[in-house]
């Protein structure tokens, strides 16, 4: 009885507690432990500030009422664990003093319950706000900060990056205008003026994302091929800045000089271009993007015999190789020092290989190179080009003497026919000369009679049809020489350029380009020469090399001014036939497609690749944003536009209706000009 009079006459008195001799008590209105992060702060906390607040505790007894030694925390027990934590650590004693309100008046679950509930939280804005202000007025770094208050360091640059943003927008933030979210995407970069611009521009979609990229459209990817060939150590160094997104995947940032960056691409492709220049090329030029409006003619490396040294060591290198090899479907089932060996053996036999090809003399010394950045930052180098100027010097192909133009019988006018009745008839009043040619009338008159031959023979023999085919194509397509086959078929290449902005920098572009140097390096050098070329090849290449040919030739663009249906038709059943699907070389973006379209096209896109319910929810957006939020919806679904899709089986092409084709085509003209 003494004791419990003696407890409750101290009752709200400050006292000091050993810490072993605290306990949480069941009165605690926390059910829900506390987190490892927030107890890790707390000790933080208290280990570079003291215990700025103390405990509420009251003794703790026995059933008959006498105490314990022992006092259970009210309030508090959050600071009790971060104490106990730190003892734990060895930074105090088990022992340490703790100061602590001494409260028996007041029933302990409501104090728990008060110390809990009423209490307002610290707005977030005025949290960034005052780590700023420890950033900048103590010169704490996040390192300091976070060992004070408990967070990472990561944690902590985020805050001073929040606290950073315009004072303008943190306010709007406070007044609940913007979303945490979008308080993020704004803090991207420390610019305020550029902050407040995209701000004052925003229409009613305000998603960070579209945030993010209208405060980082004058700033370059580090995605982007400049970015990757000249990397970001360069680049800083030379003085660039890179702006790096603390709450989200940025893959590597943006650079924010793109002038700097173009600048820093050009000079290191100069020096490759110097260095390829050494081989004894007459020229060699830097580009960022090939210069597709060159007009040069080129010209490809021929093929050469190795030294019967390397043909020696390229045998022992393949046999090598197979042995290592045998066995494993792929390096990463090898053992480490097996796939180093196998890899080195393999760079061996391609350098050795490279030797099959080279440039004739000529070619090198008037001829030159460009050096250009490919689509995944790549250098390219493209060899043999030839200005104007200098193909005659390149390329000394001597004129054949004593040719004459050749006439079509078929188009020959009624003027012509009777200066060459005139031929005659002189001819034969003339006395017969020995050795003297035959008339030009007689000559055509034969070699109609051959070529109508030829065609029957020619008619009967598929496997010579494709033979005298592909070298007709390759001879115009290779050499520039139309007269070089006896087939009237002339391929027509139609550029793409013109028709699609950067068609000509795309993977499939590359993948063609690349296709087409395959086979021209194969390729004899003079064009006499490419019948016995195209005749050695086995039944599988020559036709690769047909279908090749025959692939740069295909033209299924849609223009209003060139109405052929039929041609378009075809097109379709040569997709079908191919199993083309563009999915996996085109996606909708605002600039490719959803941009460039109406509203009510943007609307059936998204219900077609994503959903109705995704449908209505942009319908009512202006255009800019509805095409932005419509190319994030459909990253990833395959949705294609008709004019780009595959049709699924073949129709049948209807002769009587061909009206329907054409109001069919135009239509999808109309979509495409819209």
């Amino acid at each position: 009885m003494t004791d419990t009079v003696q407890t409750e006459a101290v009752s709200g008195v400050e006292i000091f507690v050993p810490l072993n001799k605290l306990k949480k008590s069941p009165n605690n209105a926390r059910k829900v432990p506390h987190g490892e992060a927030a107890i890790e702060a707390l000790a933080a906390s208290i280990q570079h500030k003291g215990l700025i607040q103390n405990l509420v505790i009251e003794p703790e007894t026995k059933e008959d009422g006498t105490p314990t030694g022992c006092y259970l925390v009210t309030a508090g027990e959050g600071r009790r664990l971060a104490m106990l934590l730190r003892a734990k650590r060895k930074q105090i004693r088990k022992s340490e003093a703790v100061r602590c309100w001494l409260d028996t008046q007041n029933d302990p679950s409501e104090i728990s319950l008060d110390e809990n509930v009423t209490r307002t939280p610290m707005h977030p804005a005025d949290q960034f706000e005052r780590f700023a202000e420890l950033s900048n007025d103590k010169g704490w770094g996040a390192q300091e900060i976070g060992a004070r208050f408990g967070v990472s360091a990561s944690v902590v640059k985020q805050r001073l990056r929040l606290g950073a943003v315009s004072p303008k927008l943190l306010q709007v933030y406070r007044e609940d205008g913007l979303t945490l979210d979008q308080l993020m995407a704004f803090a991207i970069t420390e610019d305020h003026a550029r902050q407040e611009q995209v701000f004052e521009n925003l229409h009613h979609n305000r998603e960070p994302w579209i945030i993010r990229r209208d405060m980082t459209a004058a700033n370059v990817p580090a995605a982007d091929r400049r970015a990757v060939f000249v990397g970001a150590d360069a680049y800083v160094e030379a003085g660039g800045t890179i702006i790096r997104d603390l709450f989200s995947e940025d893959r590597g940032g943006f650079f924010e000089d793109a002038g700097l960056l173009d600048m820093l691409a050009i000079e290191k492709l100069r020096e490759i271009a110097g260095t390829v220049q050494a081989e004894g090329w007459k020229w060699a030029e830097a580009h960022i993007d090939y210069p597709h409006a060159h007009g040069f003619r080129r010209f490809y490396p021929q093929t050469v015999a190795l030294s019967d040294e390397d043909e020696a060591r390229l045998e022992a290198l393949s046999t090598e190789h197979d042995e290592l090899a045998e066995g494993y479907s792929s390096y990463d089932e090898m053992p480490e020092d097996v796939a180093e060996k196998l890899e080195a053996i393999s760079d061996e036999i391609d350098a050795i290989s490279a030797k099959r090809y080279a440039y004739d003399a000529n070619v090198i010394a008037h001829g030159g190179v460009f050096v250009v950045l490919n689509h995944d930052g790549v250098p390219r180098i493209e060899r043999g080009f030839v200005r104007p100027e200098d193909e005659a010097l390149a390329d000394p192909q001597p004129e054949d003497e004593g040719e004459s133009e050749a006439i079509d019988p078929e188009t020959v006018t009624e003027e012509q026919a009777e200066v060459g009745d005139e031929d005659e008839q002189q001819i034969e009043e003339e006395d017969e000369e020995p050795g003297k040619p035959i008339s030009d009338s007689l000559t055509r008159d034969l070699s109609a009679h051959r070529t109508l031959a030829l065609r029957v023979a020619l008619g009967e023999r598929p496997d010579l049809a494709l033979i005298t085919l592909t070298h007709t194509l390759t001879a115009q397509l290779f050499y520039s020489y139309t007269e070089a086959g006896c087939l009237e078929v002339r391929p027509t290449v139609t550029p793409l350029g013109s028709h699609a902005d950067g068609i000509e920098d795309t993977p499939l572009a590359a993948k063609a380009n690349e296709a087409r140097e395959a086979w021209a390096e194969r390729m004899p050098r003079d064009v006499a020469d490419l019948w016995g070329f195209i005749v050695g090849l086995d039944d599988e290449k020559r036709l690769a090399l047909l279908a090749h040919c025959a692939s740069r030739t295909v033209n299924a663009l849609r223009l209003p001014w060139d109405r052929k249906p039929r041609s378009l038709q075809t097109a379709d059943r040569l997709a079908t036939a191919l199993t083309l699907d563009l999915a996996k070389d085109w996606t909708p973006t605002v600039d490719s497609y959803l941009g460039r379209v109406t509203k009510a096209h943007i609307v059936e896109a998204v219900t077609e690749g994503v959903s109705e319910d995704a449908a209505r929810r942009i319908a009512d957006m202006k255009k800019p944003d509805m095409a932005q939020t419509a190319e994030q919806l459909l990253a990833g679904t395959g949705w294609l536009p008709a004019v780009l899709r595959t049709p699924e089986r073949e129709q049948p092409f209807d002769e009587e209706a061909p009206d329907t084709e054409a109001e069919d085509s135009e239509a999808s003209y109309a979509v495409a000009a819209e």
